[in-house]
């Protein structure tokens, strides 16, 4: 019997990378539990070399900005063939980029539930955005800083999506109680030996009384949360309405 939680006539998780170093993948999404997943087709893995769909035999993919202005951007014609190369079969076709709708553990979510995703890996100054506009590319961001491609992303936004998916992961639990998922930051995590470095396991950890650790974990959470996101924390008491 196969360790496929997923029966064999249900399709897996797609996920389409539209980049000039397809070499990188899978980099870690062929390691650990993700890897695993992949081996067990409860997701798939498919990359597209942007170059192939230049016109020239340079493979050139990318032109001068127009209007002037330093480095280069995609020319649309190679980006929207590479795009339209790929059979969406329903799947959001998204766009790395710096400027675009940050990440967030709700989106992660949706697209975990969905067929899969088609991801557009922005390098250069970024992409004609006729092709964004022309093609309904959902433009993501993993967050405020830039990188040299979008490649790192790529694998960022597939790795959250695939953990998420029904046999990646063996405990349900884990995954309720980690950052985001209820609006708050996770709590403080500790295992043995009970005293490190003079440092204790506090003892309501130990305690046996899961209502109170329950009560305790929760108070961080609050916590931390206050301290470190207070976006989050607005949020969260907005939500509450407290």
């Amino acid at each position: 019997m196969s360790d496929n939680p997923h029966n064999s006539e249900q399709k897996p998780w797609q996920a389409t990378v539209l980049t000039l170093f397809p070499d990188a993948f899978p980099g870690v999404l062929g390691t650990s539990v993700i890897g695993t997943a992949e081996k067990n087709r409860i997701w798939a893995l498919e990359t597209v070399d942007i170059r192939d769909f230049a016109a020239n035999k340079h493979r050139n993919v990318d032109d001068t900005p127009a209007g002037g202005g330093p480095g280069m951007v995609f020319r649309p014609d190679v980006s929207a063939n590479a795009i339209d190369s790929v059979a969406p079969d329903g799947r959001p076709l998204i766009y790395l980029t710096p400027r675009g709708a940050p990440l967030t553990q709700k989106r992660v979510r949706e697209l975990a539930l969905g067929p899969g995703l088609i991801v557009f890996c922005g390098r250069f100054e970024g992409l004609d955005q006729r092709v964004i506009e022309a093609r309904q590319m959902e433009e993501i961001s993993i967050g405020d800083f830039v990188l040299a491609g979008g490649e790192v992303a790529a694998q960022v936004m597939i790795e959250a999506c695939v953990r998420l998916l029904p046999g990646v992961l063996g405990a349900s639990e884990s995954i309720e109680d980690e950052s985001f998922e209820d609006g708050l930051l996770e709590y403080p995590l500790y295992t043995r030996p009970k005293e490190w470095e003079g440092r204790d396991i506090p003892d309501v950890l130990r305690s046996g009384h899961h209502k109170a650790i329950a009560a305790w974990r929760l108070e961080k959470q609050k916590e931390i949360t206050k301290l470190r996101r207070p976006d989050l924390w607005a949020k969260w008491q907005a939500d509450k309405g407290t």
